[in-house]
């Protein structure tokens, strides 16, 4: 387990609960049933950029083609049935590990679960891509090639898996 003082603010929780990658791997491995794996990035990260192949895929929130030009990013809208989906598939005390691209959004996503009365999910502080390599004069400063799920060597697939994809119904 990560100790908080080792976790950036951008990655801590009201939950201060914390893995990494391995840890989190770790984790589902020795209780697959018990343990869930949740990851709240966009459907087109999920299936793009990889995932982990247990991973059920939750949004947080969604991409807009809109850009926010004092942000210099593109508009982000939360996701209206984030809790929803969440309580409907998981109980306030299972034990939930919670990713993202490298831990931003996934604490977000923790914090609110922890609001929502949910007292064991975990921010996996890697996240699926990792941190960024900053050291000056590597050819990767500013890529994702840090930690991570993807980068630490576990399991992942840019399979989709409709079980474990968010997929809107159609109305």
């Amino acid at each position: 387990m990560v100790h908080k003082d080792a976790v950036t603010e951008k990655k801590q929780t009201s939950l201060d609960l914390y893995v990494t990658s391995a840890e989190a791997y770790e984790m589902w491995k020795a209780d697959p049933d018990g343990v869930h794996v949740i990851d709240v990035r966009t459907p087109e990260e999920y299936i793009f950029v990889g995932h982990a192949p247990m991973a059920k895929n939750v949004p947080l929130g969604f991409i807009t083609y809109a850009w926010d030009a004092e942000k210099d990013e593109p508009v982000f809208v939360v996701n209206p049935v984030f809790m929803q989906r969440i309580k409907a598939t998981y109980s306030a005390t299972d034990t939930l590990l919670v990713t993202c691209r490298s831990g931003g959004r996934s604490a977000l996503a923790v914090s609110a679960l922890a609001k929502a009365g949910f007292t064991n999910a975990y921010n996996i502080v890697d996240g699926f891509e990792g941190d960024t390599v900053a050291e000056e004069g590597s050819l990767y400063v500013g890529k994702r090639l840090k930690n991570g799920w993807k980068n630490s060597g576990l399991p992942w697939t840019y399979d989709g898996d409709p079980e474990l994809l968010w997929i809107e119904t159609a109305r």
